[in-house]
């Protein structure tokens, strides 16, 4: 199914789910690789690792994508899936700490061009992908992880400004020591396993 759900005169938002996801694939793999290229993920991406990464969505009959539009051009896209839909290292972290992973909705990334930034869109991808849970129902959590970098790191920006006031104006919580280990390509410093700290919130049932 896909649904209009915001318009302005400059974009509108659309959400896209479960196999009608599939056109727009290459979509979020460009601008996965255009965007996380820069802090804090210095991604050196390649379409053969998006094409594995993205595959998980494919599969997910209950995944979603959320699309920021401006006439035919996809300026952003933020995804959602359950979190046993995506692979095993998302979910084992907490299932060791015994949160029971089914009644997780996982928010894999949003990824936006820097121009369409400050336009409200990065609230629509959250309310989008929140409602999405919540009319499918059985999940009563929504989680991303966000990578973890050192304040001291010499490669961050002069004036960065994290996006951790933003997830908690949102209601989300830094969960410290529940984390997932990733590996990626950085540039001049080949593959690298990074870690990822997971951020949760109560999903309020649907009204």
């Amino acid at each position: 199914m896909t649904s209009p759900d915001h318009a302005s005169a400059a974009h509108r938002i659309t959400v896209v789910r479960g196999a009608d996801i599939a056109p727009h694939l290459d979509d979020l793999a460009r601008l996965r690789i255009a965007i996380f290229a820069h802090w804090p993920y210095l991604y050196e991406g390649s379409l053969d690792y998006e094409r594995q990464y993205l595959a998980a969505y494919a599969r997910s009959p209950r995944s979603v994508f959320v699309l920021a539009q401006a006439g035919d051009a996809v300026v952003g896209v933020s995804t959602g899936l359950p979190l046993l839909d995506d692979t095993e290292a998302f979910s084992k972290p907490l299932a060791e700490q015994g949160l029971d992973a089914a009644r997780v909705f996982y928010f894999g990334e949003s990824v936006l061009l820097p121009e369409w930034r400050g336009r409200g869109i990065g609230h629509a991808f959250f309310d989008a992908r929140e409602a999405h849970a919540r009319a499918l129902g059985g999940f009563d959590t929504t989680a991303f992880c966000a990578v973890d970098r050192d304040q001291d790191d010499p490669r961050r920006p002069a004036g960065h400004r994290d996006n951790d006031a933003f997830w908690h104006k949102r209601g989300y919580t830094r969960r410290d020591g529940l984390t997932v280990t990733l590996p990626w390509r950085e540039p001049a410093r080949g593959e690298v396993t990074h870690t990822l700290t997971f951020w949760t919130r109560p999903l309020e049932p649907q009204a």
